[in-house]
């Protein structure tokens, strides 16, 4: 890709140095200058605020079998091949009405707002045994102490899912997202592969675990699910349990890693969260927005499509920037590459999406993020930075691999 870009030349490149430890001054310019931008890879990036909103909100497709042939479709043929991919073409995040509809229709039945409030008492569990080690040690990483093992536990338990290899579904897990981004290699593009299928093999002993051990459990309950007379059939069931339990913990290490990482970075608003324990909601939509736990989320045109005075042309990949939709001053004011926890207009966020695709779980990632952020920096009022914050290398679910912190002074 980098070969593509000219000096002269202002075009999304998330392969430029620096990109992945701040990639906001580039949705800057793009925003200013060039915010519907036909890619010459192939795909169209939109990066204001307006223009992302109307993109979710279109209703346009998300299944690949509607992207016309050209540069990037290369890419997605490695994904879509004969259809052996089963967690990246058969989950909810990648049907289009009807499939779409039932399918989501079914997991809500079991994913409810009042089920997720009802595992508060465990999520405060969890996190104080987090702070309890944390605390033991003096110092620690953030990611590997809390912010990657309470939202793996919390999905975990809430599917039912017995003992299995945790390290090894977190590295297949993370491998498996980076088809949500630009892939500059074949190497990497099998690697996705494989990671499905590996995936899919073990999501299948476990649900034909789950089938001879039921219990009050989400997993025991898709496998029962119904609409209208219809249930998951095989492949649907373990598609949608793979992006569950995927999707269940991958983006809220994020939410909770990038927001503590901001409010280290800005003293004045840790100051402020501890003097003002109310603010806990919304500080977590500003953390949303601030920095997106996921930072762009893909449609695919099946008509032309018209967007700030541009006509994207049918069969197309629409990679719509939520990151810079965040950080966009013309709705969020001229302060909006600041964090606020007490900005009135946070919630207004998209980094859960928005229309028929809005985040299922946007309810457990607030909750687990406010109990996590809150209770940690009540907890420890020494909290600072052990050393130096490494990123994770990721386009998309871009949040730190590792975070040194200290709780002692």
């Amino acid at each position: 890709m980098t070969d593509l870009i000219q000096p002269d030349e202002l075009l999304f490149n998330p392969f430029a140095p620096g990109f992945f430890e701040d990639p906001y001054p580039q949705y800057k310019m793009l925003r200013d200058e060039d915010p519907v931008q036909d890619h010459p890879l192939g795909f169209w990036f939109v990066s204001r605020f307006d223009d992302v909103s109307r993109v979710l909100k279109a209703g346009l497709s998300v299944e690949i079998g509607n992207l016309a042939p050209g540069p990037y479709s290369q890419q997605i043929e490695y994904f879509g091949e004969e259809g052996n991919a089963v967690a990246l073409n058969l989950s909810m995040l990648d049907r289009d009405p009807p499939d779409h509809t039932r399918l989501r229709s079914l997991v809500t039945k079991v994913f409810t707002r009042r089920a997720v409030a009802a595992l508060e008492p465990q999520i405060v569990r969890l996190v104080d045994e987090a702070l309890d080690r944390m605390a033991e040690k003096g110092s620690s990483d953030l990611v590997e102490e809390l912010a990657f093992p309470l939202p793996f536990a919390v999905i975990s338990e809430m599917l039912g899912m017995p003992p299995t290899d945790h390290a090894r579904i977190r590295e297949l897990s993370g491998t498996l997202v980076r088809s949500l981004e630009i892939v500059a290699d074949e190497e990497t593009a099998r690697a996705i592969m494989a990671a499905d299928a590996e995936l899919t093999g073990i999501t299948r002993d476990l649900i034909a675990w789950k089938r001879d051990h039921p219990a009050d459990d989400l997993l025991t309950a898709l496998i029962a699910a119904e609409h209208d007379g219809e249930v998951l059939d095989g492949d649907e069931l373990v598609a949608q349990v793979v992006l569950l339990y995927v999707a269940g913990h991958e983006t809220t290490v994020n939410l909770i890693a990038n927001g503590v990482a901001a409010l280290l970075r800005n003293p004045d608003q840790l100051a402020l969260l501890r003097a003002r324990p109310d603010l806990a909601a919304n500080a977590v939509e500003e953390f949303l927005r601030y920095d997106s736990p996921v930072q762009q989320t893909r449609r695919i045109t099946t008509e032309p499509y018209a967007v700030a005075g541009k006509e994207i042309p049918a069969g197309t990949f629409v990679l719509a920037c939520l990151a810079s939709a965040n950080r966009d001053e013309r709705f969020f004011g001229p302060d909006a590459g600041r964090l606020r926890i007490d900005r009135p207009e946070a919630r207004h966020q998209v980094s859960f999406g928005a229309g028929p695709h809005h985040c299922l779980g946007a309810a457990l990632a607030r909750l687990e993020g406010q109990v996590a952020v809150s209770r940690l920096v009540r907890r420890f009022p020494d909290l600072g930075f052990a050393g130096e914050l490494t990123w994770n290398g990721r386009i998309n679910l871009r949040g730190p691999a590792k975070f040194p912190v200290t709780v002692h002074a």
